[in-house]
């Protein structure tokens, strides 16, 4: 088998075993995070309706001044974190089911889960 082909299947499956688990409803919404090598992104994501309520990133939009320098350290991930959180309070969530998708639950991961929760975010 490919190799490629295989890290893929192993990808999507620890992805699967996460989020088989974790169901985000209007009143307790998904936070989902995905971290690329440059940038790392968050949405809040109401599962039943199919909606993304919220979302923060490091990737700017046109148009826009960078908010953070370089996205790709735990230091733009916590700041992420904290926007996250303050658009969260706007959008009037408090509480939300943290997916971390595939990822291990450290550096990047991990900083921006401690920026929300420091945002007031309860998971």
């Amino acid at each position: 088998m490919n190799p490629i082909k295989l890290k893929e299947r192993q990808r999507s499956r620890r992805a699967f075993h996460v989020r088989n688990k974790i169901v985000g409803t209007a009143e307790r919404p998904r936070l989902s995070i995905f971290r690329s090598s440059k940038h790392i992104y968050a949405q809040l994501i109401d599962d039943l309706t199919g909606r993304t309520l919220a979302s923060a990133s490091t990737k700017p939009k046109k148009g826009e001044l960078a908010s953070v320098g370089y996205g790709g350290n735990a230091k733009a991930a916590k700041s992420i974190g904290l926007q996250i959180a303050e658009r969260a309070k706007a959008a009037g969530i408090a509480k939300v089911a943290f997916d971390r998708g595939h990822y291990r639950y450290h550096g990047r991961v991990k900083a921006l889960a401690d920026g929300a929760r420091e945002g007031g975010l309860q998971f």
